[in-house]
């Protein structure tokens, strides 16, 4: 399989941050989405950015803007499927989607949802952080996701589906799990408290 394209959900309502563009929010001495641009864009292709709204408020970000196809905040499943459509145009087979939110996820993300793709068989791979006491949690909004399937996606989702794992559990989708590294790889930011502690784990994030 060759390198898959990157697609960056950041459509959220950041309802708890009293809205906006969450990625937006500094971390460090740059932002969130900045943060997991620098991530992201070593390990795929190319990539795009799944917001709704102006677009012209992420030019800076050189990143095609795209925004959710299905009418109404229909979840991450429509930032996926915006970037399904995306990648098809560009003649790929399959995209990684990340959250904006999420500043320190793996180096290695891409790599190791391939090779659980391939070991289980499926086109569809989920990330998951590896929990001592629950095992592994999956992180839905860190999975590989093949163009082939996007009208299937497309359907359920005028059919009212929003929950991820519903509509990856159909197909059979494979897990990539990742121990804390000390703390949760897939930490996001959902509160100005979690951003505090984003803070103090930028000293120590690998």
């Amino acid at each position: 399989m060759t390198r898959p394209l990157g697609i960056i959900l950041a459509g959220g309502l950041a309802t708890r941050m009293g809205g906006g563009d969450k990625g937006r929010l500094p971390l460090g001495d740059s932002t969130l989405l900045s943060h997991v641009i620098d991530r992201l864009a070593p390990q795929v292709d190319g990539m795009a950015l799944n917001a709704n709204g102006d677009p012209v408020r992420f030019a800076d970000t050189g990143l095609p803007v795209l925004p959710d196809s299905i009418d109404g905040y229909a979840g991450p499943l429509a930032g996926v499927l915006a970037g399904l459509d995306w990648a098809s145009e560009q003649g790929a087979t399959h995209v990684v989607s990340a959250a904006a939110d999420t500043p320190f996820f793996p180096r290695d993300l891409v790599d190791r949802l391939l090779i659980a793709a391939q070991r289980d068989g499926t086109d569809i791979a989920l990330a998951a952080t590896l929990d001592p006491q629950r095992g592994a949690m999956r992180q839905p909004t860190f999975g590989l996701w093949p163009v082939a399937l996007r009208d299937d996606l497309r359907a359920a989702l005028e059919d009212g589906l929003r929950k991820v794992v519903l509509w990856t559990d159909k197909h059979g989708a494979a897990v990539a799990s990742f121990a804390p590294t000390p703390f949760d790889p897939f930490f996001n930011v959902n509160t100005p408290e979690d951003l505090a502690q984003a803070e103090q784990f930028l000293e120590t994030a690998p």
